[in-house]
């Protein structure tokens, strides 16, 4: 079975018709009903059930396509494995990280690439996903949780988790406030599945605080908005927005209130040399851009 076949099944499951997969393949569509039905008998199986014009994916068919999708993860690994080799150097680099760190810091490090840096793309991926997609073929994940056992890995920087306040606010001449202060306000918090809200959640339940009016939304650019707006003090960790006034979040007898990039890669990886490297780099980067960058 070719590789090549292999991607042709692979974009009719993901297009659901052959006119739309011959597009995204670039073939003529006779040409791929030809090569799909020839995989069929070659398999001596029905990938798929033709419905109103429509190809959808037979119980076979759904339990071949993440075996097909693995071989070709594994297919490109090795093509670039094999680049990196007879370049000497790392070719390609998929990193995978979240909306606001891939904003915040992966593409403003891209943007000092070379022309001898390798070619750079990215993958949105929050939290456990994006360590899943070191096993699907990114080459480093930047997270917000120490990456367990086997990961190689390297801590990026200690940034402060954020409370901004529009410029007409009370406490716009201050460079921090108080946990327990900020509590008592109206606050624009992300949603529990996002690192930092599960780190205010933490710090409130180590005060034996709680929040007290809320709103509560699922973007952090559009938290800074909703601050912008007057609807309450936005707790997140990018970088400001809207003309936002930024504070510090203080603790009792505690370090402020902060957030840790790590970087992780896979030891075993043909480059894994070469993404050390890129991991001490993106710290360096961090120390330049964000100046006084807290170290663990």
């Amino acid at each position: 079975m070719e590789l090549r076949i292999m991607r042709y099944f692979v974009a009719v499951a993901e297009a659901g018709t052959v006119s739309e997969a011959a597009r995204r393949v670039h073939v003529t569509q006779p040409a791929l009903s030809r090569q799909i039905r020839m995989l069929e008998r070659e398999l001596r199986v029905t990938l798929f059930d033709r419905r109103d014009g429509r190809l959808e994916l037979s119980a076979a068919g759904r339990e071949f396509l993440p075996v097909v999708r693995d071989v070709l993860q594994r297919a490109t690994a090795a093509t670039a494995a094999a680049e990196s080799l007879a370049a000497g150097r790392l070719v390609h680099l998929a990193i995978a990280a979240s909306p606001t760190t891939l904003t915040d810091v992966v593409a403003p490090f891209l943007a000092t690439f070379g022309p001898e840096d390798p070619l750079p793309t990215v993958q949105e991926a929050g939290g456990s996903e994006a360590l899943d997609r070191l096993r699907r073929g990114a080459d480093l994940a930047v997270v917000t949780q120490r990456p367990p056992n086997p990961w190689s890995t390297r801590t990026l920087a200690v940034l402060p988790l954020w409370a901004y306040v529009p410029p007409e606010h009370p406490w716009v001449d201050r460079d921090s406030v108080g946990l327990d202060e900020l509590a008592a306000q109206p606050l624009v918090v992300l949603d529990p599945t996002f690192r930092p809200r599960q780190l205010l959640d933490q710090a409130l339940a180590d005060q034996q605080l709680a929040l007290a009016d809320h709103v509560e939304c699922g973007n952090a650019q559009v938290a800074q908005a909703l601050a912008a707006a007057g609807r309450g003090v936005a707790v997140v960790s990018d970088d400001p927005r809207f003309d936002l006034h930024a504070l510090r979040i203080s603790r009792r007898a505690r370090p402020d209130l902060s957030i840790t990039l790590h970087a992780a890669w896979d030891s075993d990886h043909h480059a894994a040399d070469a993404l050390s490297e890129m991991a001490d780099r993106i710290a360096v980067f961090c120390r330049t851009r964000y100046g006084a960058v807290e170290t663990p």
